[in-house]
């Protein structure tokens, strides 16, 4: 038997090495319906009635045939064979046939006596099912012929096995399990017989009574039946029990009646609760103050409490000493008055002692470290230990860690719904999103604002959004009697050492979501003290850390007057980094970063091209928020030039809002600082962002208010945009005469590939291809490629245009360059269509990466691209689809001459329907 299942119905579709399945709801069928029979011939007809769900159109053999073709895309094996298709896959690679497979042995270990064994194969078959089977996939001639057998199925093999593991003595093992079945399937008789008996087993009589009672009540109203024999003699074998007659100490705090959400966590909890006989199991519960850590624990506490024979303690740690808490804890397991001992040691030794023979569960909240939890660990076997901390406590041996975040936008409205009324939250829903917004989503400060709002009835919603709007006033707005988040910060910040807390203050000064350790130093102390949070490596290899924004506003408080100070010392090395990835994006002297790879010395500077671009990706929102903060701070240099320096890798990722903020910003900090020339290169970079965007006249407005600032060489690479802005053919000519004088080789081969597109020019083309490739420049170099292609493929050289769309993608794939590639698999498809072979791959590839980006004019033309590619391979429906979605992105950008193409191809596809009958 393979080891391991590729392919999945039970649950969500799942594909070999976790690829995501199709994304339309009919490839999932027909993905389904090969999947539950694999390596079988499943026939056209059963598919067709499979996929429509029994309706299948007069179309839909032809579709079929586009569905399978787009669906060999992303599923491997499957085969075309007279009469219908097949998915050649062994049985046991699927994870139903291998769930049935496990049953039939379970089922024939028992027969032979071997209970144990055949537990673990119904365990294993069980844990095969990620969900309900076929949960996506909308067919319903499939789920009644397929998903409800496979349901029933499981349920009896999960009564088989608990069936088993009472037999096996494990009764308070599955107690929490057949709960959730009762829960699930209140009508099955079995299932509740099954929770009696486990309760019964576990020492909770009463329990099992209450049980009981529940079963029937049940029955008598849905049905109008007594139990059966079953139920009746499991309730008979509770009666003929004993009571436990040892009292068990039970400490959890009260449930808050208000708790909000936080299931993932909770169900984390509850499926870490060990065996009755197992290892005792540590989880920790960490994350930012005021995020709710020792509200989730209660909660957990009061829920799973009821699995732990041994009682359930509670203790609040913070600065407590270790021997403290445990004289608590030993008072709490029954230690006499003077029986605890004076020693620390000796107390340890006395609580593992009294803890060896009990199944405890013990919540330890607002731990400062491992050394203090340490000693407080019970050591029963099937006892659990819940600590809450700001720390991950990465050093508590075999402990487990959840980082608890700030509750979900809905979670957080509900939240201050219940704190504050229903009825106000529902009058008020868009101030009322402002609120949970500027709370940070964190349950402190939502509860805080809720309380306010309680305990104040003349106040809107908007009235509290807007004093909540000031920033400076925001921590003093979040303060209601001894709840506020500024206290719940300083308990940690006041924990600090000298220098962790002079860096978490001058992380003040920034207003970025995240920072990396090169900015200020190792930031691992603050991440350990709760007041950040680790979001693991970026993309360029680095540790990142990112903060609640109500700590970034305390962090700013603290720092107050020094902001200055602080972002001036950090200045430069942010310039010089960022100049440095400037220039390996974009290099201007011959010989600098040459990256074509032919040598061992062009590979390692391809290299660092990629990784330029991946610190730049990176540091993305870091740097764009940098920008904001020098203009803030009155360094109003160091704004502009940064906006400057990121200018290349904005468009080159198109993020065209960032693009946006950035260059007003650094307008404005040009401007206050009186650098005329600083002011013209950002009117450049606001030029090609408005010529990107499709905005002509902006463009040339920009570039005709730069043109009075600058002079010389400057001026002529402004006087070259405009023109080709405008397409004026003479501004060229001047351009060029002044490049060509100064000697400037960037300038030139830049002037010729504008003039050879201008006037459709192979040589000027092949010329600038020559001086990009001189000048070290793979971006330049692929552009010319581009310009050529699209000029050899209008002259219809096919061999020469495809070979330049080639190189150019292996350019963009060699530098990570996504948004070029996808525009060079769009002159690939073309190329494609034009030599007779159309094929809608490489159009469909180009609309991942632009969807991918945002760009929704690059997606429009791959959705056109990819219906001209069905339509001439005469797949009408599918080019139907396309030009219909096609349509709706042209509508939504005002692109009429998208449109126009759109419904040209469009009239065209409706002739060919008509031809075909459809």
């Amino acid at each position: 038997m393979n080891d391991a299942v590729a392919f999945g119905v039970l649950g969500p579709l799942l594909l070999p090495d976790g690829a995501p399945p199709p994304g339309p709801a009919k490839h999932r069928a027909l993905l389904a319906a090969l999947l539950l029979s694999p390596g079988r011939m499943v026939p056209i007809e059963r598919l067709m009635a499979l996929v429509w769900d029994g309706e299948p159109p007069a179309s839909a053999e032809s579709v079929l045939r586009v569905y399978v073709s787009a669906l060999r895309k992303v599923v491997a094996g499957i085969q075309t064979v007279p009469g219908g298709y097949l998915l050649a896959v062994e049985p046991e690679r699927v994870d139903w046939h291998r769930f049935e497979r496990l049953v039939e042995r379970g089922r024939r270990a028992r027969e032979a006596g071997s209970l144990a064994q055949a537990a673990d194969q119904l365990r294993a078959a069980l844990g095969l099912w990620r969900g309900s089977a076929l949960a996506d996939v909308d067919s319903g001639q499939l789920r009644r012929a397929h998903a409800v057998p496979l349901e029933e199925l499981r349920l009896r093999a999960l009564e088989e096995r608990v069936e088993l593991d009472l037999l096996l003595g494990r009764g308070g093992e599955v107690v929490g399990e057949l709960r959730a079945l009762v829960g699930a399937y209140p009508l099955r008789e079995r299932a509740w017989a099954q929770l009696i008996t486990a309760l019964r087993l576990a020492g909770r009589r009463s329990e099992a009574l209450d049980a009981y009672q529940e079963a029937r009540r049940v029955l008598v109203d849905e049905l109008g039946l007594e139990p059966g024999a079953e139920l009746r003699q499991a309730h008979a074998d509770v009666l003929a029990g004993q009571e436990p007659s040892a009292r068990t100490p039970n400490e959890t705090p009260p449930d808050i009646a208000d708790f909000t959400g936080r299931a993932e966590v909770l169900r984390w909890i509850r499926e870490a609760v060990p065996m009755a006989g197992g290892a005792p199991v540590h989880l920790v519960l960490h994350g930012a103050p005021g995020c709710g850590k020792s509200a989730v624990a209660v909660r957990a506490a009061a829920s799973a409490g009821g699995e732990f024979t041994g009682g359930v303690l509670f203790a609040t740690l913070r600065e407590r000493a270790p021997g403290a808490v445990l004289e608590d804890l030993l008072r709490s397991l029954g230690c006499p008055e003077g029986g605890v001992p004076a020693a620390v040691t000796e107390r340890i030794r006395l609580y593992r002692s009294m803890t060896a023979s009990r199944r405890l569960l013990v919540v330890l909240d607002d731990a400062s470290g491992e050394a203090q939890v340490r000693p407080l660990l019970p050591t029963g076997a099937g006892s659990m230990t819940l600590v809450t901390s700001r720390s991950p406590l990465s050093g508590l041996e075999a402990s487990r860690a959840w980082e608890l975040g700030v509750l979900s936008p809905q979670e957080a409205l509900d939240l201050l719904a219940v704190v504050a009324g229903r009825q106000r939250v529902t009058a008020e829903p868009e101030a009322a999103a402002r609120i949970a917004l500027l709370c940070g989503h964190l349950p402190l400060a939502l509860r805080v604002a809720g309380s306010r709002l309680a305990r104040k009835p003349g106040w809107t919603l908007e009235h509290l959004a807007g004093r909540l709007g000031d920033s400076r006033r925001r921590l003093d707005e979040l303060s209601a009697g001894d709840l506020a988040v500024r206290g719940s910060l300083a308990l940690g910040y006041d924990g600090l050492g000298d220098r962790e807390r002079s860096l978490f203050r001058r992380l003040g000064a920034l207003s970025a979501p995240d920072v990396a350790p090169w900015v200020f130093g190792d930031l691992e102390p603050l991440a350990e003290a709760g007041l950040l949070q680790s979001r693991g490596l970026d993309e360029s290899g680095q540790e990142r850390y990112g903060w609640h924004d109500l700590t970034r506003l305390y962090a700013a408080e603290l720092l107050a007057a020094e902001r200055r100070e602080v972002l001036a010392g950090v200045a430069g090395e942010i310039l010089d980094r960022a100049r440095r990835a400037r220039q390996l994006l974009l290099p201007a002297e011959p010989g600098s970063g040459r990256t074509v790879a032919r040598t061992e010395e062009q590979v390692l500077e391809t290299t660092l091209l990629r990784e330029s671009a991946g610190w730049l990706r990176s540091e993305r929102r870091f740097l764009s928020a940098c920008v904001t903060d020098f203009h803030d701070a009155g360094l109003h240099e160091a704004a502009w030039r940064l906006a400057f320096y990121l200018a290349p890798f904005y468009e080159l990722g198109a993020h065209h809002d960032n693009w946006h903020q950035s260059t007003a910003t650094g307008l404005d900090a040009a401007r206050s600082a009186g650098h005329r020339q600083g002011e013209a290169l950002l009117l450049r970079g606001l030029a090609d962002l408005h010529r990107i965007e499709g905005n002509p006249e902006a463009a040339a407005a920009a570039l005709r208010a730069a043109q009075p600032l600058v002079e010389g060489l400057e001026l002529a690479r402004i006087t070259l945009r405009l023109g080709l802005v405008t397409g004026d053919e003479r501004a060229y000519a001047r351009c060029l005469a002044v490049f060509e004088q100064a000697g400037d080789q960037r300038g030139r081969t830049d002037t010729l590939r504008a003039l050879g597109a201008l006037k459709g020019e192979r040589g000027l083309l092949e010329e600038s291809l020559a001086g990009y490739l001189a000048l070290g420049d793979p971006r330049g170099e692929a552009e010319a490629l581009l310009d050529l292609a699209n000029l050899h493929l209008s002259a219809r050289r096919l061999p020469e245009a495809r070979e330049c769309a080639e190189r150019r993608l292996r350019i963009n794939r060699r530098l990570g360059d996504r948004l070029p590639e996808a525009y060079g698999l769009l002159v690939l498809a073309r190329i494609a269509g034009a030599e007779g072979r159309p094929d809608p791959r490489a159009a469909s590839a180009a609309l991942e990466i632009f969807q991918t980006f945002g760009d929704r004019k690059g997606a429009g033309q791959a959705l056109l691209a990819v219906a001209e590619a069905h339509l001439d391979l005469d797949e009408v429906d599918a080019a139907v689809e396309g030009l219909e979605r096609a349509r709706g992105e042209f509508v939504l950008l005002g692109d009429q001459r998208g449109l126009t193409e759109a419904e040209g191809l469009a009239r065209e596809a409706r002739r060919r329907r008509g031809l075909y009958g459809s």
